[in-house]
């Protein structure tokens, strides 16, 4: 039996290209006090920087084949664009349609849709509560004399999608404009990522294929690289807090000189490192296929407790002024608090890791 390559956990040089490109973009137009802004104005998403991301960039199309307009490129780099995104909290539908919604379209072959999504010309969304882990169960919408009806709650981003991908309880999965369904906000913690809830009175729908195997490989995808979300969030966290504890004085001393400071930090950096490993272990998986599951796991067993550590953190090291809105921790620390139950909480994701090496509980 011939043993399984090594994960490549190192970035290319193609994807450092890519990094530079990304964060050079969120620096030029997502700044925090920028996003701050935006959380106050009722419009919580950033089209002018999505247009930029997916028309300007090609980013929408990343996981799209090239013979549909999309770039061809693999879960890696889209690993690395998420991270990116994850270090400016950006208000973007990135993960919820450049990456989970395509990766239900890809399952069930719908071309002409992909197609749409590679172009920039269309936004979806997979109407699944987004707490919902792979392989959990989902609340489909019913199907009766051939048109849908129900209620489907906690939809990341379905306000800003032109298409919701919707789950139905004949099997299928359909595409429904969310023009003809009700769509109205709940309440977050986190406001760069709003949730919704979604009405469906007797809409028409097109079925696209099988929900089943489609909403599993993008629940699968969406977990997987939402680990690298948040390592751009705990990275992002441990080098402003260092940043600031250099430049921060107490009693005439630099506080980051205090010894206990110091102990904290280093522990987040191995924890921040760690995660990193995690992260791309479950990208490179997701991308060549191998031992995906057990590596999905992993990454989610580990993500959701560092980056909350490392928001947490980050809030007390900042003292006085981490505590106030227009300092941008409080961003980071709630979307890494709801990114920790995002696709599976993370004692879903160890049971399930228990059942996949076969080590369950006694």
């Amino acid at each position: 039996m011939s043993a399984q390559p090594e994960p490549a956990l190192l970035y290319s040089e193609e994807e450092a290209a890519l990094r530079a490109a990304v964060r050079d973009l969120l620096t030029d137009h997502c700044d925090p006090a920028g996003v701050i802004a935006r959380t106050e104005s009722g419009a919580a998403h950033d089209v002018p920087l999505w247009k930029a991301l997916s028309d300007s960039m090609g980013l929408a199309g990343l996981l799209i084949p090239e013979e549909l307009g999309g770039q061809g490129a693999t879960h890696r780099e889209a690993a690395v664009v998420l991270e990116e995104l994850g270090r400016a909290v950006a208000p973007v539908p990135y993960l919820t349609s450049a990456v989970v919604a395509t990766e239900a379209l890809l399952a069930c072959g719908a071309d002409d849709l992909l197609a749409e999504l590679a172009s920039a010309t269309t936004v979806a969304a997979l109407a699944v509560g987004l707490h919902v882990a792979p392989g959990g169960a989902a609340v489909r919408a019913r199907v009766e004399a051939g048109a849908l009806h129900g209620e489907l709650t906690g939809i990341a981003d379905a306000s800003f999608a032109d298409v919701l991908l919707v789950p139905a309880d004949d099997g299928g999965l359909y595409a429904v404009p969310s023009a003809d369904v009700t769509v109205v906000p709940q309440t977050s913690l986190d406001l760069t990522r709003p949730v919704a809830r979604v009405t469906l009175d007797g809409v028409a729908g097109r079925r696209l294929g099988d929900a089943g195997p489609a909403v599993r490989r993008a629940l699968r995808a969406g977990a997987g690289l939402l680990a690298s979300e948040q390592l751009g969030l705990a990275d992002w966290l441990l080098t402003e807090t260092v940043r600031y504890l250099k430049e921060r004085k107490q009693f005439n001393r630099q506080v980051g000189g205090f010894q206990a400071l110091k102990h904290r930090l280093a522990r987040l950096w191995l924890e921040v490192a760690g995660l990193r490993a995690a992260a791309r272990g479950a990208a490179d998986a997701l991308a060549t296929g191998a031992d995906t599951d057990v590596a999905v796991a992993v990454a989610q067993a580990y993500a959701g407790q560092v980056a909350v550590h490392a928001a947490e953190e980050a809030l007390q090291l900042h003292g006085g002024i981490g505590m106030t809105w227009e300092h941008p921790v409080h961003l980071y620390l709630k979307r890494a608090k709801a990114d920790s139950i995002a696709y599976g909480a993370t004692g879903t994701h160890r049971e399930a890791l228990a059942e996949l090496v076969d080590l369950r509980a006694p």
